[in-house]
């Protein structure tokens, strides 16, 4: 038994956000030399009362459109921007979808590696008998945690909820192999500081703070070390990536498509140069969408399948990494 990818839908936020808007709003900005590496010319953002749950609404309403939805008895649902701080958003989709009681359902905070880590989760509750098709649910809106002063991470990040369905198979495809790992020593390269229980929200919390680069932003905003989570990637990534194809006697040249986690135009090339991969090999959609967090690598297999990168018996690899610093990568054949 083997647990496949069966169906991927997503829905990006309606208002987009272009790289001329940016300038506009911030003349001094240099937004070509930042463009030159975040390969980000527009992204979507979501509306001031529109949440995570609200976009993956409208992608499980795409994706029930060619699905039954009555065969789902799990809800794996992945966000770092929930509704609520209880209940957990996986709670409110089952009930918007009308699911029976014997529905599993739970959220869990993450990030970039999220798809990742939702996967190998679900994959072990259908191997542990436990479920036979799982709604596996990757949303964010990064754009209500980033201060709009902050040059780093508003040209980077985009909005958006990608929903995949997976199901248990009796074919000999699917997910082959998964390995997860962990570096928390490296927390605080990329978080909010404030807005928990160790640091609540505050007067002091909200002061402004203008970082050497002249980026602004207070404690209650995301705080990249963009070169430090650039170094981790670059560092665990290619090994992990080789690690995997390694115990499995596949070579790269033998994958038919790389799907990483779209972090940065100059993360992917550094990747795609430290591993010697062709560009044929890597897909790449930031462009128009930017980094979507959690739904990043959904979006990306669903681009690449629509764009016939990725078909019936492809051999792909799946690697998330970002937040925690936590980074993750799968084997499949599709």
């Amino acid at each position: 038994m083997s647990l496949i990818i069966k169906s991927i839908e997503y829905y990006l936020p309606e208002t987009i956000i272009t790289n001329e808007d940016l300038q506009k709003e911030n003349p001094s900005w240099n937004l070509e030399k930042v463009v030159e590496k975040s390969g980000v010319y527009q992204r979507h953002i979501a509306g001031e009362n529109e949440t995570a749950f609200d976009l993956s609404v409208k992608a499980c309403d795409k994706l029930f459109q060619t699905n039954d939805k009555s065969e789902i008895d799990g809800i794996i649902y992945c966000t770092q921007s929930p509704d609520y701080i209880m209940p957990p958003n996986s709670f409110l989709l089952h009930k918007y979808l009308c699911l029976k009681d014997g529905v599993i359902a739970f959220d869990f905070n993450h990030a970039c590696t999220g798809y990742i880590y939702g996967l190998a989760m679900a994959n072990a509750f259908v191997k542990a008998g436990m479920a036979k098709q799982i709604l596996l649910v990757t949303a964010d809106t990064y754009s209500k945690y980033i201060n709009n002063k902050d040059r780093s991470t508003r040209v980077l990040f985009g909005d958006g909820a990608a929903v995949t369905i997976i199901e248990e198979s009796n074919e000999r495809k699917g997910i082959i192999d998964i390995e997860l790992r962990s570096s928390g020593s490296g927390y605080n390269k990329f978080w909010i500081p404030a807005g928990g229980l160790r640091l609540p929200k505050s007067d002091s919390t909200s002061v402004v703070i203008k970082d050497d680069r002249g980026n602004k932003r207070t404690q209650n905003d995301i705080e990249m070390d963009g070169f430090g989570v650039w170094s981790f990637i670059n560092s665990v990534a290619p090994k992990q990536v080789n690690r995997l194809l390694e115990k499995n006697n596949i070579d790269k040249t033998d994958v038919n498509q790389f799907i990483f986690h779209q972090a940065s135009k100059m993360t992917l090339e550094s990747i795609m140069r430290l591993m010697k991969l062709n560009k044929e090999q890597v897909f790449i959609n930031i462009r128009n969408i930017g980094n979507t967090v959690s739904a990043s690598i959904p979006i990306a297999i669903k681009d690449a399948i629509d764009q016939d990168k990725i078909d019936i018996d492809s051999t792909v690899i799946l690697s998330g990494f970002g937040v925690g610093l936590s980074y993750g990568s799968i084997l499949m054949e599709y």
